[in-house]
């Protein structure tokens, strides 16, 4: 299997959503695609799955619950208990309604600074990464839909040229 993909650029989002949905109908390897803004449908139409990251919010969030009230149970009950007008701390229960806006603002917290990083990671951008943009102009007004040669550059071009592209260029990967 070479390492060829032939990137084809459209100048109008549906043209693009045409063309991906007839690539991949022909069974075409479709590798990458690069928009200047989100188009609508894209994912369904490269047949990408639903992400997960919700499940990972949640996740983060129950972490920092439990996190929250691990920290209150220690700080206000165990280390150093304290009369606050006239209510003392002698257990975890009896002050928990004074506690509920930390545990939900450090649910939050955690949920909101972990996704970032999360994301971050899954998306592969590190700190001082090199951009993969394969062109400038995708930040501007073109898209560019990159498909796999698999042995048959000469018929993929073809075959592109029919879907309403402005230009094709064959390139390394």
């Amino acid at each position: 299997m070479s390492n060829k993909v032939v990137q084809a650029m459209y100048n109008d989002d549906d043209i693009l959503l045409d063309a991906v949905k007839e690539t991949r109908s022909s069974n075409h390897h479709i590798e990458e695609v690069y928009t200047p803004f989100p188009v609508h449908g894209l994912e369904k139409a490269m047949g990408l799955k639903d992400t997960r990251i919700a499940i990972t919010a949640f996740m983060y969030g129950c972490v920092g619950f439990m996190f929250s009230i691990w920290m209150m149970n220690y700080m206000m009950i165990e280390q150093w208990p304290q009369d606050i007008g006239g209510k003392p701390s002698f257990s975890f229960i009896q002050n928990m309604p004074a506690f509920v806006p930390i545990m939900f603002e450090m649910s939050v917290f955690f949920a909101a600074h972990l996704m970032v990083i999360t994301f971050y990671m899954r998306s592969k951008l590190w700190p001082f990464k090199e951009a993969e943009n394969p062109d400038p102009r995708t930040t501007d007004d073109m898209f560019v839909m990159e498909v796999l040669v698999d042995n048959n550059e000469a018929e993929l071009v073809s075959f592109l040229e029919k879907t309403g592209t402005v230009e094709i260029k064959v390139t390394e990967k």
